[in-house]
């Protein structure tokens, strides 16, 4: 609970830093105040959990596992962050607040154990976001997907509220294990406006994810938005959504997996389809990544549909190994469309001359995305694969590999860029807070690939 409370005093005092002119000092504050979060976080793993505030929140080793992890993310975006916002704006103590505000949103949601305070959750997360997707004023693009993002996001919280106005009619509580003891003392007896509750539950989480047919707004607001809010939309906020819908099905809706298992299966096969076929026709390496987003939604909801004791590993190492390759490779197209001044995969050509090392960080996290063996991303989707064999899923399984195979395809088109395609220019400088980024996240990525036990079996 202390994590929740230093983030809220954290974001506002990096507000008033940014009233009195002491932009110097806002990333370090920053910096410091979410590594004092992360061990807050750290400390409460020892304590016995339980719902406080009369049940309102429960930081149990999953909830303080994924909050850890999206604090984790946002720390490595922060360090991007030295010197991206100044070029666009002299207040940039806004950028830094409404990403910790998220922040807290993220957590929220993560360890939620009433409906009300998952509502509230995904509310803080999602207005602040609104606002940082067109906090470019004068860029076109930058205001269309702000809006974009507003009214699609309006609608899914209206669903999501709708959802939660159900299941509270039906069961008579908004207190998850209130809910699931309705359901399994009334196994033949449930509402018909229960099962309304869950398919509006379902429709407003997965847009909140990103996955098929919810994802119309997904490629238009990643490319619209500034790259470091991209990185942060598509790792911190997809994993907390993700963690958030899984509490839910694994606590409080798991006997009627029968009802909700087709509707997921649906859900999934559009989205692995959709995603990466999308990202296939691709010539923006952005909007690439943006696809291949929704794709990997696809591959994490595996965990929800073979739903079993290792469903929140599963979640965890994927969003890990996920959200590692996602920022590196954002982290690089700053760098180049920097350099270039564009983000198609021709301005990647003849990056392995120019500057070996950036290329190869890069190349590491196209693998891992791709699923490739020795990287997080192979230990991750080997997770998401066994949970729906464990189901006998294997027609699933089946399209999974195929899409998995197509993915392999559009990630590597970045690789022949750089080291088969030559191109003229000079070569692109790396700053030192880059390099730290580089090194931590390709550590960790060859790490979970390569030792994977001490992730495994976290939670």
């Amino acid at each position: 609970m202390g994590a929740i409370i230093t983030l809220s005093i954290l974001a506002l005092l990096v507000l008033y830093l940014g009233l009195f002119k002491a932009n110097k000092s806002l990333l370090p504050v920053g910096l410091v105040g979410l590594l004092v979060v992360s061990g807050l976080l750290i400390k409460d793993w020892q304590i016995d959990a339980s719902p406080l505030y009369n049940g309102m929140i429960l930081f149990d080793h999953y909830a303080i596992a994924f909050s850890i992890l999206c604090t984790f993310v946002t720390i490595l975006i922060f360090i991007l962050s030295k010197g991206y916002f100044t070029s666009s704006s002299d207040h940039v103590a806004e950028y830094y607040t409404l990403l910790l505000f998220s922040l807290l949103g993220a957590v929220l949601v993560s360890s939620y154990h009433n409906l009300a305070l998952l509502f509230l959750g995904i509310e803080i997360m999602s207005v602040a976001l609104y606002i940082l997707v067109g906090i470019r004023k004068k860029d076109p693009s930058s205001n269309e997907a702000a809006i974009k993002y507003f009214i699609m996001g309006a609608f899914s919280t209206g669903f999501l509220l709708l959802g939660i106005t159900l299941l509270y009619g039906a069961s008579g509580s908004f207190d998850l294990m209130m809910i699931r003891d309705y359901v399994t003392m009334h196994p033949g007896a449930i509402s018909p406006l229960f099962y309304g509750g869950v398919l509006l539950m379902i429709i407003g989480l997965t847009f909140k994810v990103g996955a098929a047919p919810f994802h119309f707004w997904t490629a238009d607001v990643y490319d619209g938005a500034p790259i470091l809010i991209t990185s942060f939309m598509s790792t911190v906020v997809k994993v907390a959504s993700f963690a958030g819908l899984l509490r839910l099905f694994t606590f409080s809706l798991l006997p009627l997996q029968d009802f909700w298992t087709p509707i997921f299966l649906g859900i999934v096969v559009l989205t692995l389809f959709i995603g990466n076929l999308s990202a296939l026709m691709q010539s923006s390496f952005k909007r690439m990544l943006a696809y291949s987003s929704i794709s990997h939604a696809g591959y994490m909801l595996f965990a929800v549909i073979g739903i079993g004791a290792s469903s929140a590993n599963s979640i965890f190492v994927y969003g890990a190994s996920y959200s590692l390759a996602t920022v590196t490779a954002f982290a690089a197209l700053i760098l180049v469309k920097r350099a270039v001044g564009s983000d198609h995969f021709e301005s990647f050509n003849g990056l392995a001359k120019k500057n070996p090392y950036l290329a190869a960080i890069l190349t590491i996290a196209m693998l891992s995305l791709a699923g490739i063996p020795l990287t997080a991303g192979f230990i991750g989707k080997f997770m998401m694969f066994s949970s729906v064999m464990a189901q006998y899923h294997i027609l699933l399984l089946f399209i999974a590999v195929i899409n998995a195979a197509i993915a392999v395809y559009y990630y590597l088109k970045v690789v022949v860029s750089m080291y088969f395609r030559t191109a003229e220019g000079k070569s692109i400088p790396i700053n030192s807070n880059y390099v730290i980024l580089f090194i931590v996240t390709t550590f960790l990525t060859i790490l979970i690939g390569v030792y994977p036990n001490c992730f495994m079996e976290l939670i």
